[in-house]
């Protein structure tokens, strides 16, 4: 497969950069990232409010979380495939993965815990609190910058961020056998776009993320160690009137090391909006209004195909 420069990715320094007031650089960095995003889809961001500590007991306890039995795993249900355990599939047999629903609030976070693990596990909620507490603000950040960038006015951003819900989805990607490394047996996840508004994705410094260009080539995304990568999802591109791009994306593994991520999924309920700020003469409406929720059960409901972008097909002007 044919791969693009690595160059292509933009990395952007979002360290001790919280709000407008904190730096003289907030606007051409708000440029930045709406650029970055219009463009591949994607950036990685440079972020420091996940410690070395931090970073090293996550991904401690999300071993134990796979260490698990499996029949503990399969407790993790929901009739919502993406908020339930997904494991042992034919066409991607080296990926597994849980999901926590609403992880920010901390009953649901402590009835996922114990679902897992009857007696408790301290070590758990306290570190994925902690983590999740600092991925939501990046999370909220990136999306500030957006809008201030857009132009939308303040309400909105606002109005955002109360609709906003969680999805954390713990995964693990097991090594490939070296004899099959180079064959279709190396899939960790097929190709596909985020059904959600935003992804925020964190790995244990082992890369496998392939993300592919408008231009139709795949560029295999070097993360740094410690860093984040914010990637758009169809709702994004719904919103921003189609000026934002929600990249197709894949997992191929190769090496002997398993693969951790932490996906932070962000999905708004209710009816979303498309800002009259993006909306003019150059940029005619392309969406109607939706529902974020209602995109991804129609996507799960086999009305669109997993390798195409969902928000043409569901709440594209021209759609149905």
């Amino acid at each position: 497969m044919p791969q693009a420069p690595s160059s292509v990715v933009s990395i952007i320094d979002l360290t001790k950069l919280e709000n407008s007031n904190a730096s003289n650089s907030w606007v051409p960095l708000c440029n930045d990232v709406r650029h970055a995003l219009e463009e591949h889809g994607y950036f990685i961001a440079l972020y420091d409010k996940v410690s070395a500590e931090l970073e090293k007991g996550i991904f401690d306890v999300m071993g134990e979380l796979f260490d698990v039995p499996i029949e503990t795993k399969k407790k993790n249900s929901s009739d919502f495939y993406f908020y339930r355990w997904v494991g042992q599939l034919e066409l991607a047999p080296l990926h597994e993965s849980m999901g926590i629903v609403h992880p920010a609030d901390i009953e649901a976070l402590q009835s996922f815990t114990t679902l897992m693990w009857p007696q408790g596990n301290y070590r758990f909620c306290e570190t994925v609190t902690t983590y999740v507490k600092a991925a939501a603000e990046l999370e909220q950040l990136v999306d500030r910058m957006v809008f201030e960038s857009y132009g939308v006015p303040e309400k909105h951003y606002e109005s955002h961020i109360a609709a906003t819900t969680y999805l954390l989805r713990p995964t693990k990607y097991t090594a490939p056998p070296p004899a099959t490394a180079d064959s279709t047996d190396n899939v960790g996840a097929n190709i596909h776009t985020d059904k959600s508004f935003s992804t925020l994705l964190f790995q244990n410094q082992v890369n496998g993320l392939q993300v592919e260009t408008k231009n139709g080539e795949w560029i295999a995304v070097d993360v740094p160690p410690s860093a984040f990568v914010f990637m758009a999802g169809d709702a994004y591109e719904a919103w921003s009137n189609g000026r934002i791009y929600a990249p197709r994306h894949q997992v191929l593994l190769k090496g002997d090391k398993q693969r951790y991520t932490l996906a932070l999924f962000t999905f708004n309920k209710g009816i979303t909006d498309i800002p009259d700020e993006l909306v003019d003469e150059t940029h005619p409406l392309q969406y109607k209004p939706f529902d974020n929720f209602g995109l991804a059960w129609y996507y799960l409901s086999g009305a669109n195909s997993m390798i195409h972008s969902t928000a043409k097909a569901y709440c594209g002007i021209n759609a149905g």
